[in-house]
């Protein structure tokens, strides 16, 4: 299939970028325990999870990158089809960086509302998308077809978008509304592929991963809501992608992409390895943590062998 071909393509430049971790970097003992993958994907359907947002009744919802698609998987396993976005009409040719269009960032608001991103390099489909319960997909918020909307976070009304290609975080209303450029710089600038990627809104700030770069990057949200001196918490974190925080705490659960690794981030910045390719892991791309369970998505971009879901046991 096309894409299939357009995903390898992309995958080579981030195979190209893999950096090797010595092995004093895996931690001899690990805060995961029962790390198992309950779910495979159809690889060459386009089922390449990149993102993850907890759903109800102990369901996540997740976005399909390469099938156009927004998918709840139960507890029980079953996959469900909740939205399928329109294909561009260039095939997404134009989509920077990799392409081929894809969905990114997945969030989950008040009642249910799912707020996704779409970049096919195309000024009529790329931008802030949302799903109602029960709705059909609609577009609330343009972004630039020369850029790649990426992490996606909701706070107090408002969605926060990394661009991996123009190097800033976007703003939008939760309504729908006007794009506009919360932060820059070159804290989350690209050096030649993807730059500020995963994002979360934690503890009084935004935080982002710059994926080039291996870095988090922290941005205080100040009382006026404007973006205050971006910091970088960690770094020597080769392809990090998307992140999860665990519960109030400034540690961070990463997903190295290109060295199919997971690494727990101290708020000092030091990190361990936690999870591997031994344990299933295929390029992971995102995690979230409910409770005491781990989940992380895995999109096999350059393995090319199991997308899948893998479940873990937060100690």
């Amino acid at each position: 299939m096309k894409f299939a071909r357009n995903v390898l393509v992309a995958a080579t430049a981030v195979a190209s970028l893999t950096v090797g971790w010595p092995a004093s970097a895996t931690a001899a003992t690990t805060p995961l325990s029962h790390a198992r993958v309950t779910e495979h994907f159809d690889l060459l359907g386009g089922q390449l999870p990149e993102n993850i947002a907890l759903g109800p009744n102990g369901s996540v919802d997740l976005s399909f990158a390469a099938s156009r698609q927004i998918v709840r998987v139960t507890s029980e396993g079953s996959v469900h089809v909740l939205a399928t976005l329109p294909a561009p009409a260039d095939a997404g040719v134009h989509t920077p960086v990799l392409g081929f269009p894809l969905v990114t960032g997945l969030v989950r608001g008040a009642h249910g509302t799912l707020y996704f991103l779409y970049a096919t390099g195309t000024t009529d489909l790329t931008g802030v998308w949302r799903l109602t319960p029960g709705g059909t997909p609609e577009r609330i918020a343009a972004l630039p077809a020369d850029g790649l909307p990426n992490g996606l976070a909701l706070h107090a009304g408002r969605l926060y978008i990394t661009d991996s290609v123009r190097g800033v975080i976007w703003r939008v209303p939760a309504v729908g509304g006007e794009a506009k450029v919360w932060a820059g710089g070159p804290e989350l600038a690209s050096t030649g592929f993807l730059g500020a990627n995963g994002l979360k809104v934690h503890n009084g700030a935004v935080w982002a991963s710059d994926m080039d770069k291996g870095t988090m990057v922290r941005i205080p949200l100040q009382r006026n809501g404007t973006a205050g001196p971006a910091e970088i918490r960690a770094a020597d974190l080769a392809g990090i992608d998307d992140f999860a925080f665990i519960g109030r705490s400034d540690r961070i659960l990463a997903a190295l992409d290109q060295s199919n690794r997971v690494a727990l981030v101290e708020p000092d910045g030091t990190h361990t390895i936690v999870l591997g390719a031994q344990d299933g892991l295929q390029n992971p791309t995102a995690l979230a943590v409910r409770g005491n369970s781990v989940y992380v998505t895995s999109a096999a971009y350059s393995t090319g062998q199991d997308p899948n879901l893998l479940t873990a046991r937060l100690r």
